[in-house]
């Protein structure tokens, strides 16, 4: 009968790992032995590079390591005062590192536009205080010189992923890197633009994914994780998310934050507001301080059981 010619199908496992017996296999072994090493594609970022993934570190906080780690924290700087007391709650409740923007790109030039320099003050007072190091947005190549011995880390924002005068700038400095995927970019464009940053010689590069705009108008992006998968297992780098842009929503945060460390990702970063009927910027996706609390409540049961500390 037809069927008796047919071999049973092996598990994908089984079939990598069997040895060639005849032509026919040794030349399916060789075609194999030919086809692109796992994130080859990506000469500097790619996990071929390293295949145990590579680490960094912000201040004393390390990505890549045994920790899922959360960044929390104001979207915008707005005050000293607020500042001072969402790095209270944020720290009391876990998170390993504050975030705040001090120059805000705003979809509209009459929305807040952050404080600049005084907010970059602020931070670092609240930094110091609180044993928290800060990541901050870098909006432009000149002014990554005029920040680079003020700040812990670089972020560079979805809208200027593809920067490149900026990427080279931030490449040729010491300081850590945040690079958000843009809303419309390809995965390989995201790592691409990681690529620019490597090339200047700079390899501290956390990836944060942050949405991406699809069909859907329910949440205010979509959380792409099985993109951030796809780039934590072709790259080195560590790789997290930020739910509350990719959301929007505060109510599904907890669950959005604990998928990626069920995932396997290295951390998000989740947006915390003493009062975010008051926000001067995205207030509508910000936690509480007793959110925040909560949400880290449920995360951690779930990092514990994939392995990881919190």
């Amino acid at each position: 009968m037809l069927g008796d010619n047919i071999a049973p199908t092996k598990p994908a496992a089984e079939r990598r790992d069997a040895k060639p017996t005849d032509a026919k296999a040794t030349q399916s072994t060789q075609c194999e032995a030919q086809a692109p090493t796992l994130g080859a594609e990506f000469p500097r970022v790619g996990r071929n590079l390293h295949p145990q993934g590579s680490t960094v570190r912000i201040g004393d906080v390390v990505f890549g390591a045994k920790d899922f780690v959360v960044i929390a924290g104001p979207c915008a700087v707005e005050s000293q005062e607020l500042l001072d007391e969402a790095a209270r709650a944020v720290a009391k409740s876990g998170a390993r590192v504050l975030r705040g923007g001090a120059f805000k790109p705003r979809t509209s030039p009459d929305s807040f536009q952050g404080h600049g320099l005084d907010g970059i003050a602020m931070l670092r007072r609240t930094a110091t205080e609180f044993n928290l190091p800060f990541v901050t947005e870098v909006m432009s190549a000149p002014m990554v010189h005029e920040l680079e011995e003020r700040v812990d880390a670089f972020q560079i924002g979805a809208r200027n992923m593809q920067n490149f005068a900026l990427l080279e700038a931030v490449g040729r400095t010491k300081i850590p890197v945040l690079l958000k995927r843009n809303f419309g970019a390809t995965l390989s464009e995201w790592l691409m633009a990681a690529e620019y940053i490597a090339k200047g010689g700079n390899d501290q590069i956390i990836l944060c994914e942050r949405g991406i705009r699809s069909f859907g108008q329910e949440t205010r992006f979509t959380m792409d994780i099985a993109g951030a998968m796809w780039a934590k297992e072709r790259t080195h780098l560590p790789v997290i998310v930020d739910p509350s842009h990719a959301i929007g929503i505060p109510t599904l945060l907890a669950g959005a934050v604990a998928a990626t460390a069920a995932a396997g990702l290295d951390g998000a970063m989740v947006e915390v507001h003493p009062q975010p009927n008051r926000a001067l910027c995205d207030a509508d996706q910000a936690l509480t301080p007793h959110e925040f609390d909560a949400l880290m409540a449920a995360v951690t049961p779930v990092a514990h059981a994939v392995g990881r500390a919190i």
